[in-house]
């Protein structure tokens, strides 16, 4: 009779079993990526209907079909039959700044700047910030979409690869290592009209032992600052810039929240989610007190706001876990929830959000209960951002 090995008496895994298991990895998120990319490996953005486009706009068909004989315009494009009018994203893009103008940027303001943060992983923070700098686009915004994590998520939902295809130069490292100023060099445009990224890459990591580097080296150095004096140069470039922060009390997520106007905080309605944002609330607090008092900083956020996000409802515990939430946070959680359903979870295995899907093969009821909901956060958020402007 053979005798079977315990698992606690396997071979040992070495650190060169490990490499290989990360070079195995990166392999497969490549073919998958170029799987779901093929045949240019680029991401494509989605086109509009007459009647998506005039939804958009918020104006009823017949104006849309009245403005397209006036020929100021972008025309569109019919298909083979004639049938059927459609609008590349760029397209729709203009026609939507010209029905909503009254709801931009006035002249004077600049750009508003929200961090995405929580220091739990998991919890639909880089889906959130995607998702916003999509729909804000939407709205006519001119979005800036910051990647400061290492792992890359945003990154890889714009379809760029953190590990093979971004160079340092089009992160915020040349901004932490001090070879910059400004963010403007590291900025790219993406397949979205309207929403340029700087990037991110595992080399991020290095920021950590940097940023205090430097702070050991100059006493006057500044480390929390350095994003903010960063964005400076490109404010009047942008309507709303989003951040997307590692998911830890990091040296880089410490920037992106003081270089923001506001705070956007997802927290799925889960026992362990929510004790989590106790934690994360006071390390933040008591860092930011000892920085405010040492450095006799003003530090003032126009808004903070909760996010239920992954929500179930199937779950009969998510119900007690609201409560909690409403009664901690009262007006800063904000009036809508982002579903956990089945047309989220495919957008996000194909890297992309819910704004990436031109057509859904599954429930349309499903489709419409995400998207609505993403549609409600942006437009809570856009309002909170002209707030903002009208302070500026």
């Amino acid at each position: 009779m053979a005798v079977r090995k315990s698992p606690v008496a396997r071979q040992k895994i070495t650190i060169a079993d490990v490499a290989q298991q990360a070079e195995r990895a990166a392999q497969i998120v490549g073919e998958l990526r170029t799987r779901m990319l093929a045949p240019e490996q680029q991401k494509r953005p989605p086109a509009f209907s007459l009647s998506q486009l005039a939804n958009l706009c918020g104006v009823d068909k017949g104006q849309i079909s009245y403005r397209l004989s006036k020929a100021d315009l972008p025309g569109g494009t019919l298909n083979a039959t004639g049938s059927r009018r459609e609008f590349s994203l760029a397209e729709s893009r203009q026609w939507i700044r010209a029905f909503r103008a009254e709801e931009l940027r006035p002249a004077k303001s600049r750009a508003v700047t929200i961090a995405v943060g929580n220091f739990k992983g998991g919890v639909s923070k880089t889906t959130t910030t995607m998702a916003l700098a999509q729909g804000l686009s939407l709205k006519g915004h001119k979005v800036l979409a910051i990647d400061t994590d290492p792992q890359g998520s945003l990154t890889t939902l714009f379809g760029v690869l953190p590990d093979t295809m971004v160079d340092e130069s089009q992160t915020i490292a040349p901004l932490v290592h001090g070879e910059e100023s400004s963010i403007r060099p590291s900025i790219q445009t993406t397949y979205w009209d309207g929403v340029d990224l700087v990037a991110a890459a595992p080399s991020l990591f290095s920021a950590e032992f940097v940023l205090p580097s430097r702070q050991m080296r100059d006493p006057g150095f500044q480390f929390w600052d350095v994003l903010n004096l960063g964005l400076e140069d490109v404010r009047d470039d942008y309507d709303v810039i989003v951040i997307d922060t590692p998911p830890a009390l990091s040296y880089v997520t410490i920037n992106a929240f003081m270089a923001a106007d506001g705070l956007i905080v997802p927290l799925p309605p889960s026992a362990l989610d929510f004790a989590s944002s106790a934690q994360f609330w006071g390390l933040f607090s008591d860092l930011a007190s000892g920085l405010v008092e040492s450095a006799r900083l003003v530090k003032t956020f126009d808004f903070i706001n909760i996010l239920l996000a992954r929500v179930d409802t199937s779950d009969s515990a998510s119900g007690l876990v609201r409560e909690w939430i409403q009664a901690t946070y009262a007006e800063k959680v904000l009036p809508v929830e982002i579903p956990k359903t089945a047309v989220t979870s495919v957008s996000s295995a194909e890297f992309g959000t819910i704004y990436d899907i031109s057509k859904y093969d599954g429930s349309m009821r499903t489709y419409k209960r995400a998207r609505d909901a993403y549609d409600r956060l942006t437009d809570l958020i856009e309002q909170a951002v002209q707030a903002s402007w009208a302070t500026h």
